[in-house]
């Protein structure tokens, strides 16, 4: 399963439970799965494509919902060399500094049990319902 690391200072020395799939905010003129195609090519900066199965939605703690799919991928993929976009905000708080920060710092190919242990507590629903999607049909 591949996973993005967020960037920025809050994130940096944290890693259990701190990965996510790659997500954000569907804009007012794309579907749900063209947002999340689009996210995708933003945070990693490559296009993923292939035949997309929709898992589920899910309520993180603070109230967001996440759409999540699935995807067959290259596992070839070189998460070395993504290129994610940037945000800025000011840091260190109150210092009228703003500072410019990568959106994804790192991304990583984790088998599930790791995923289980990277991915953040509100998105483990995600990889419950991910691997049902992938157990044989009777």
């Amino acid at each position: 399963m591949l996973l993005v690391h967020p960037g920025g200072p809050f994130w940096a020395r944290k890693d259990e439970a701190a990965w996510s799939i790659p997500k954000g905010l569907v804009d007012a003129d794309e579907d749900e799965l063209t947002a999340a195609r689009r996210e995708t090519r933003e945070e990693l900066g490559i296009e993923i494509d292939g035949l997309f199965q929709r898992l589920g939605e899910y309520k993180q703690p603070g109230g967001k919902i996440v759409i999540a799919w699935a995807v067959e991928a290259d596992p070839d993929i070189n998460v070395e060399a993504i290129t994610s976009n940037t945000f800025r905000m000011e840091w260190p708080p109150h210092s009228g500094t703003v500072k410019e920060f990568s959106e994804v710092d790192r991304a990583g190919w984790f088998s599930l049990p790791e995923a289980g242990r990277k991915i953040h507590k509100g998105q483990r629903a995600i990889l419950v319902d991910f691997t049902r999607s992938q157990a044989p049909r009777a």
